[in-house]
């Protein structure tokens, strides 16, 4: 860490995360430990510069709460003109997206693993993001943990000095009560917009959305998912 200034985040209370306990694998391990410098990104103070980093200048996608990381990689993969960071806090799911990154030469797909709103605040240039993808994240369903949902002022102001102005955040998730609280909070300001094209545009996926398995197991269980689209203005 080169700087020793505090960063404010350090201050919070209120996390959109909880780090699960959870058993790594033999080769998840490995990846972590041989994996990591080939695609990892250790949490500083210091802004990220996405031309050294990624060695291009390129249209950049956040990725918040990545999971295990399939499609993560999947996107890299498919759209090689954009460059791709993702942040996970699960150790196991960085594991195995390190294994799927590398068995999918992937050059273009970085990896931190520290919690989202913190690296917001502190390594992601204002105005530097053209996209930020929040994919099924975790709905603390009980009324009390409500504002630990990522949709909330205190992770939505450090979200929306990151995008460029025209930039995407995306949303998508199987709970109604998500839906409602997103729409509330994003509506409620005036630095975004809500791209909808009639009332079911938000029931049907992205022209290049990729499945998630939380969205197939949400299908199967006879969930909807819905899919949001706010533009930074």
């Amino acid at each position: 860490m080169t700087s020793t200034k505090e960063s404010p985040s350090r201050l919070r209370t209120v996390r959109s995360f909880v780090r699960r306990a959870g058993r790594l694998t033999t080769s998840q391990q490995r990846a972590l430990e041989e994996l990591w410098p080939a695609f990892g990104i250790e949490f500083s103070n210091e802004p990220l510069q996405f031309d050294i980093l990624f060695g291009r200048a390129a249209p950049v996608v956040l990725e918040i709460g990545f999971g295990n990381g399939e499609t993560l990689v999947q996107q890299a993969a498919e759209f090689p003109e954009a460059d791709f960071l993702g942040i996970e806090v699960h150790e196991p799911g960085v594991g195995h997206c390190l294994l799927k990154a590398q068995d999918a030469g992937v050059s273009n797909l970085r990896l931190i693993r520290h919690d989202a709103v913190e690296v917001l605040d502190a390594m992601i240039p204002a105005g530097s993001l053209s996209r930020v993808n929040l994919y099924f994240p975790d709905p603390w369903p009980k009324k009390r943990h409500h504002r630990r949902r990522f949709v909330t002022p205190e992770h939505l102001d450090p979200l929306a000095r990151c995008l460029k102005v025209g930039a995407i955040f995306r949303v998508a998730t199987d709970i109604p009560d998500y839906v409602r609280q997103t729409l509330e909070q994003m509506m409620a300001r005036d630095d975004f917009e809500w791209l909808a094209e009639g009332p079911d545009d938000w029931r049907k996926p992205w022209s290049d959305w990729i499945s998630t398995r939380y969205e197939l197991k949400a299908l199967r269980e006879g969930r909807t998912p819905q899919y949001l689209t706010f533009r930074r203005i």
